[in-house]
């Protein structure tokens, strides 16, 4: 079964460098003693944070000229998490596991290395 992803939760991305730390959008439900978050959280630089270099190839700030250099990373995430726990909602969405992954425009594959707790499960 999996489990709800709260704030503290570790993202890794395939076209980064290193993890980052999840940050869900504040409200009153928690999970494990930190906030509970839903498929919404998935905003850039609030909840979703850089994950060092870019390697995407498909991200225009890596071309430097005709040269590949990996380049910032600032992720842009047009969807939500997906497919979330539709039997649990949080705020009226979907609760966000740790088996969501959300997709980058530059084409990484965003997804939980950790939770961020580990005393709930979701379906």
């Amino acid at each position: 079964m999996a489990m709800q992803c709260v704030t503290s939760g570790m993202l890794m991305c395939t076209f980064g460098t290193a993890p980052s730390a999840f940050s869900a959008t504040p409200r009153m439900t928690k999970s494990g003693n930190q906030i509970a978050a839903n498929i919404m959280c998935n905003k850039p630089m609030v909840n979703i944070k850089p994950f060092s270099p870019c390697n995407a190839p498909s991200n225009p700030s890596n071309w430097k000229g005709p040269v590949f250099t990996p380049g910032p990373c600032i992720p842009v995430i047009p969807a939500p998490w997906a497919p979330g726990a539709p039997t649990v909602m949080i705020d009226n969405m979907p609760a966000l596991n740790n088996t969501s992954k959300c997709m980058c425009t530059w084409g990484g594959v965003i997804q939980f290395t950790t939770p961020g707790q580990f005393t709930h499960n979701i379906p």
